[in-house]
Order: structure tokens, then sequence, then C-alpha cells
């Protein structure tokens, strides 16, 4: 696959890396001429110096056979429109745009620059997950797939602690994939006994998710 990575920080410089190592031919672009020529001596030809929101410069990278662009650089502003021109006039069919400021995350989402990226996010959800403030995290939500996967913790007031998996009626389009007791996780079958205390994770439509929180008992 070539891709081109726009932005040499940390991030894009690792991510270059990890891509190239896996056989993907990949061109950073670098609008600092002192990032530029510290990172090429490690990435030499693979990476280009430029301003990637001017037409020319993606297209000396050759953005018209580029199959993925990844907008990765610290100003958002420039992500949106990275990601916006590749995708509206040169049709990448695939972007990728990274979110310094969670609050222009509305901005992407308004403009319809997805998949986003956000490292703040991303831990908060982490923090959420390892300290929940309530029995619901959202852990993956792919919202083109319309699929998430949410984590319900069982509290004792559950209507389906105790029950057996095969007993409980989820709603159409939805799945119980996990269960996490006491540190281990298992797929669990039909026979198997939900307990106070377990976390279930669920695969479903985002449509779905207030009637899979009624039915496992899930508030905030």
């Amino acid at each position: 696959m070539y891709l081109i990575v726009v932005g040499a920080g940390k991030v894009g410089v690792n991510l270059t890396r990890e891509l190239l190592g896996q056989g993907h031919e990949v061109t950073m672009i670098e609008n600092s001429r002192r990032r530029y020529l510290l990172v090429e001596q490690e990435l030499e030809h693979n990476i280009q110096y430029g301003d990637a929101s001017e037409l020319w410069v993606l297209e000396r990278a050759g953005i018209s056979r580029a199959e993925m662009v990844i907008a990765v650089t610290g100003d958002d502003e420039d992500n949106i429109l990275i990601c916006q021109v590749a995708k509206e006039k040169y049709n990448v069919e695939r972007i990728i745009a990274r979110v310094n400021n969670p609050r222009n995350r509305a901005h992407f989402d308004l403009l319809g620059i997805k998949p986003v990226v956000s490292a703040t996010d991303l831990i908060l959800k982490l923090l959420e997950h390892e300290v929940p403030h309530h029995n619901l995290v959202n852990l993956l939500d792919l919202e083109a797939e319309k699929i998430e996967i949410i984590e319900v913790r069982l509290r004792e007031n559950s209507p389906i602690a105790g029950k057996k998996v095969g007993e409980i009626e989820t709603p159409d389009r939805t799945l119980l994939i996990s269960i996490l007791r006491e540190g281990t996780g298992f797929v669990p079958t039909a026979e198997s006994e939900l307990k106070v205390g377990d976390d279930i994770l669920a695969v479903l439509d985002p449509v779905q998710e207030e009637d899979l929180k009624r039915v496992l008992g899930a508030g905030s």
C-alpha cells in the first residue's frame, strides 16, 4: 500500500517507521526545515520537505496514487484541510486525521473527516475503563460501520445477575461477546451464568444501545 503521512512529530515518525517495517511504501511530508533535516537522516528518501496544505507539495509526493493519507500534524486546521483535499480533490479512499484538541472534534465530524484519532479521548476512555464512574463504558465506536463495543459491569440490582446468557432476550443486532470475571475473560455460552461484578462486553448496532442498556440494567 502507498501512504502519505503528514507531520514529522513523534507520532508521525514512529508511525512511518512501523509502516515501512511492515513493507508499505510511505512518503512523509514535513514543513519545518529543521525537523525535516533531522528526520531525513533516518528516513532518507521517504521524507519530503514542504507545506502539505499546498497542492503542488501533495502532487510531488504522489497523492494521485496514494491509497491512504494520514494527517498527524500538531495543527487541527491543517489536518482537516489536508484530509479534505485528499478526499475531495484527489479521491483518496482512506484518510485518517489526528485531533489534537477534543473540542475540535465536531469540526472534523461536520466536514466528514473520518476516522479521527484523539489521544486525549483514548486516554479518557482508558481512564474510564480503569476507574469507572458509571457501569457502562464505550470501548469502540465505528460510526461509518455502525458498530460499537460497550462494556457493562453488573450491579447487585441488575435484572440479569444470576441468569444464564441463554435466558436473556437481547435486542436484535446485539451480541454478548465476552465476560470478564476476576481479571480473566472468556467467551460465554448459553449456559454461562452472569454474576454481580462481571464486566460484559457486547457488540451492537449503535441504534440498539438504549434497548440493550435496559436489558443489562446499565444506567448512568
